[in-house]
């Protein structure tokens, strides 16, 4: 309810309160007609306890009037709340309004991209199915081409296969007549790994199972190669050029000087006889040469044993050198004890192993290669009668 009303509203109240009050005062005072000429008699006194009439009807008139205030203004409030939930409802349903437009809009243009994208499956499947026909038309075409490709594959596959094959088993024969030879266990095993790479581009699935027999090969030459081959050959050829500065033994050995009158005695006939072993005794001095070329064609003799992957001849070699160093050279020597240590060592791995066996997978190959000849034959033979009978037709 606006403030205006609620103003208007009171006064009023207030002006009917107002004449009510003046119409009462107007009705309490006599009037000049009813009052006689002569002079007024003198008023009866009035009771202490009964109070004045015109105080209580303005008390009465004010809470007539507060109680007509207060029901104008809970009747304005009222109003004002009335009229503001109407203006809130009134928004709330445009609001509302705006919304549902916006969803109908919506709706309506999901469904007109709903009918827009049936329309565009629509076109798809009947591309889709244009397309399916051509792509099986496609594939037939390609099937026939693949046919007549594999055909003339055929032909030329044979050709590189053959080549490949005679090559794997050229390297095959060739690592094993290397190792049976030489002993030479890492250039047969670069063979292998040369056939095995030969073998994997050889597009005949019926040779894969013969990688497995060349890599089994393979594995077995790696491990019985030495692990040490050049550490070994340079502990010899150190103890080659340490040889020549190496002690002999002496020719005759110094004791240390003893007392007495039996050592006397024995240093005196010592100066006259001399008595000395002739086995087992070192080299003279003139010969000392001689001792030290025969360890170093041993320790050389090693050397060339390694290098031929022969690990028992290498073995009796060093064996040969230890005894030398042991029988002819000094043992009280640093050197010496040192020399003897390394050719122990060096014999220690110098273990013999066994040998190798090769040429399976040699076999192997050649018995596929056998039966793949035959089936070529077969299958000629078998088509010669169908032939004959076809033609034998009307």
């Amino acid at each position: 309810m606006p403030r205006a009303e609620i103003v208007n509203g009171s006064r009023g109240a207030k002006r009917q309160v107002r004449a009510a009050s003046m119409a009462r005062m107007s009705q309490d005072q006599p009037t000049p007609k009813d009052s006689p000429v002569a002079a007024p008699a003198p008023a009866a006194p009035r009771s202490p306890g009964r109070p004045p009439r015109r105080g209580s009807s303005v008390a009465l008139a004010l809470l007539l009037a507060l109680v007509a205030l207060g029901a104008t203004g809970y009747v304005g409030w009222r109003q004002w709340r009335q009229d503001a939930g109407r203006a809130d409802d009134s928004r709330s349903l445009t609001s509302l309004q705006s919304r549902v437009a916006g969803l109908e809009d919506n709706l309506n243009a999901v469904g007109n991209e709903r009918t827009a994208l049936r329309q565009r499956l629509n076109d798809a499947d009947q591309v889709n199915r244009s397309l399916r026909e051509e792509v099986l038309g496609q594939s037939e075409r390609l099937r026939n081409l693949e046919d007549a490709v594999a055909q003339l594959a055929e032909k030329s596959l044979s050709g590189h296969d053959a080549l490949l094959l005679d090559e794997t088993e050229s390297l095959l024969r060739m690592a094993k007549e290397r190792y049976a030879l030489f002993h030479d266990a890492p250039g047969a095993a670069s063979a292998y790994a040369m056939a095995d790479q030969a073998l994997a581009a050889v597009n005949d699935g019926a040779f894969s199972g013969l990688r497995q027999s060349v890599q089994a090969e393979r594995e077995a030459l790696e491990k019985s190669q030495p692990a040490r081959q050049a550490a070994q050959l340079d502990v010899l050829q150190q103890l080659r050029e340490t040889l020549p500065a190496l002690p002999l033994k002496p020719l005759d050995r110094t004791t240390a000087v003893a007392s007495g009158a039996w050592a006397r005695l024995r240093q005196a006939l010592g100066s006259v006889v001399s008595v000395q072993r002739d086995n087992g005794a070192p080299l003279a001095v003139a010969d000392a040469r001689l001792a030290r070329q025969l360890t170093a064609l041993d320790l050389a003799q090693a050397q060339s044993a390694l290098l031929a992957y022969d690990p028992a001849d290498a073995n009796a070699a060093l064996q040969r050198a230890e005894a030398s160093l042991a029988v002819q050279f000094d043992d009280t020597d640093r050197g010496v004890q040192q020399a003897r240590t390394q050719l122990a060592a060096l014999r220690a791995e110098l273990r013999p192993t066994a040998p190798v066996q090769l040429g399976a997978a040699l076999d192997e190959l050649r018995n596929l290669r056998a039966v793949h000849a035959l089936k070529p034959a077969a299958a000629a033979s078998a088509a010669a009668p169908a032939h004959a009978a076809s033609g034998a037709r009307p």
